[in-house]
């Protein structure tokens, strides 16, 4: 019960100052704009030109909700070093605060905006051509929710580990960033038949590949694809080497 209400306090000072000072809130709500703008001129009139089925949007979509929760979670990190910078986290360290709690409420407070965007874009095409099966986006909201949550405790384990030389959080963290986006088939599709084998193969082992894969099913209503499957278990990787890595990253912290 404990870490449960340490997790809740924890997510309620990340959030906090986001509704206190909306203008940094409200520009992260305009990005699913931005991309929707930019984007959607460029979708195919053949959806099957773009490897989906039905609406253009149908495949698009899900693939723009995880380069989102890539781009979000994954400078999340940032933040905490700027509160290392300014003695902001050494004051929490010395509070009665469980540290797992910390950690799952910060990465809680990114997967929270995340999801206020994904339903924003989602009411944005209701009047559009694109299908909304609720249940299979209730699954890939769920799935999405996992996987940010793994991303955001990797990027405050790398935050953890760069305290003393912030600049190496900025070149790994985009050195990973770039191609995990660019392999997982996001606006483009990388296929056996269209990649070359290097980049195929390279795809096949970026986990982000199968949560790509497993939304776009998930969002078309097709629960029973092998994709869903290992959507979800790549997902569930990447949340327990992230939750795991932070926990040990905040539990070894010192003031």
């Amino acid at each position: 019960m404990k870490v449960l209400n340490d997790t809740r306090t924890a997510f309620a000072r990340e959030l906090g100052p986001e509704l206190r000072q909306p203008a940094g809130l409200l520009f992260t709500m305009l990005l699913p704009f931005l991309f929707l703008a930019l984007f959607a001129p460029l979708l195919p009139d053949n959806p099957a030109a773009g490897g989906g089925t039905g609406s253009p949007w149908q495949w698009f979509v899900p693939g723009m909700l995880v380069l989102l929760a890539l781009s979000a979670t994954a400078g999340a990190g940032a933040s905490l070093l700027n509160e290392m910078s300014s003695g902001a986290f050494e004051r929490m360290l010395v509070t009665p605060l469980n540290r797992a709690a910390m950690l799952v409420g910060r990465a809680l407070k990114e997967v929270v905006i995340l999801l206020a965007q994904a339903l924003l874009i989602l009411a944005l095409l209701l009047p559009t051509d694109f299908r909304l099966h609720p249940l299979g986006a209730l699954a890939g909201l769920a799935l999405l929710t996992v996987f940010g949550i793994g991303v955001g405790a990797l990027s405050f384990t790398l935050a953890l580990h760069s305290r003393k030389q912030q600049t190496l959080f900025y070149g790994v963290q985009q050195m990973i960033f770039f191609p995990l986006l660019l392999l997982s088939g996001v606006l483009l599709p990388i296929t056996e038949a269209s990649a070359p084998t290097w980049l195929y193969v390279l795809s096949r082992i970026n986990p982000a590949t199968y949560v790509v894969e497993a939304e776009r099913a998930l969002f078309d209503g097709r629960f029973a694809e092998t994709g869903v499957l290992y959507g979800i278990l790549a997902a569930t990787a990447v949340a327990v080497l992230g939750v795991v890595a932070g926990i040990r990253g905040m539990r070894n912290a010192s003031v």
